[in-house]
């Protein structure tokens, strides 16, 4: 996915001087073909993320569109205090583009776990909040990012991750993005994880269980009406992402819904507090933080049931 962004935003600058790449010292072997092509839309800002942001917000000021682009955390948590004050304060069209989120860089260690970010990120005033699942929906979301002078996050998977669709889809609307036909249970997932959720309805199938899966790329605004929707006439919805479930997906879709007045029944899966300081691969932290694809089947099961 990480190659899908820097071919897209590669193609943008091309007709458009006012987008730029700034990046922190690393990613040269995937962010090296946008600042040779357009070197002067693109600083390396060096390991310094929150004057990297401060960079980009001057920038932004002057009419640039600047995309801050890190490992994970490195341009979301870091560099908060710069995103709260010198971005979202003045309504600036920085967007941060944070690879690796999740679990995906989950050997190198909690300062690396990207779990929290979606949270905190969308509390903020007027920061848009995107987590596409695969190339054609990150390319969708630059695409919105572009269309709206205002402060985003997007939160990308590392790479490879498997197509979910034939063609860019429109997330104009915010609407969720059916994936797979199901009668009994809809499970929306929030990025990456949506192949997990795939493989749950596969394994259910036989059981007796029928799966409806949706992606969700866009977390804010979210759209709860079509959220709510993109479960008719199923017995309710499972959310599922690879973040805390504490003010998460999960938490936007309840707090969505109750807004709303809503009373579909939603089981948000996630990780649990304590679960985000596992160190090891991700499928591993996966498995002992209740995020297998076990765990995940044998919960949608219950709840299909539960609420038939």
């Amino acid at each position: 996915m990480r190659d899908a962004f820097v071919r897209k935003l590669t193609e943008e600058a091309e007709t458009n001087e006012d987008v730029m790449l700034l990046v922190g010292d690393l990613g040269f072997g995937v962010v090296a073909a946008f600042g040779d092509a357009y070197p002067k839309q693109f600083l390396n800002c060096g390991v310094a993320e929150q004057s990297m942001v401060g960079v980009a917000a001057g920038l932004a000021a002057s009419g640039r569109r600047p995309f801050v682009y890190s490992i994970s955390n490195f341009p979301s948590l870091r560099p908060l205090e710069q995103i709260r004050n010198d971005v979202c304060y003045h309504g600036l069209g920085v967007t941060l583009v944070a690879v690796g989120t999740g679990l995906a860089y989950g050997a190198l260690g909690y300062t690396h776990h990207g779990v929290e970010d979606m949270s905190i990120l969308r509390s903020l005033p007027g920061m848009r909040v995107y987590t596409p699942a695969d190339a054609l929906e990150c390319a969708a979301a630059v695409d919105e990012i572009l269309a709206d002078p205002s402060p985003a996050y997007l939160r990308l998977g590392k790479n490879k991750e498997p197509l979910m669709h034939d063609e860019q889809p429109d997330l104009s609307t915010g609407a969720p993005l059916l994936i797979r036909e199901g009668t009994d249970v809809t499970v929306i997932a929030a990025g990456p994880i949506i192949t997990q959720a795939l493989a749950v309805a596969e394994e259910l199938e036989p059981e007796g269980v029928s799966v409806r899966v949706l992606t969700c790329p866009v977390i804010k605004p979210l759209n709860a009406e079509a959220v709510h929707a993109a479960a008719t006439g199923t017995a309710g919805i499972v959310t599922l992402e690879e973040h805390t479930v504490l003010g998460g997906f999960g938490s936007a879709v309840l707090e969505g819904f109750a807004l709303q007045g809503y009373r579909t029944p939603v089981l948000p899966l996630g990780l649990a507090d304590a679960a985000t300081h596992i160190i090891g691969g991700q499928e591993w932290i996966r498995e002992r933080a209740g995020l297998s694809t076990d765990h995940v089947r044998s919960s949608v099961a219950a709840f299909a049931r539960r609420n038939a």
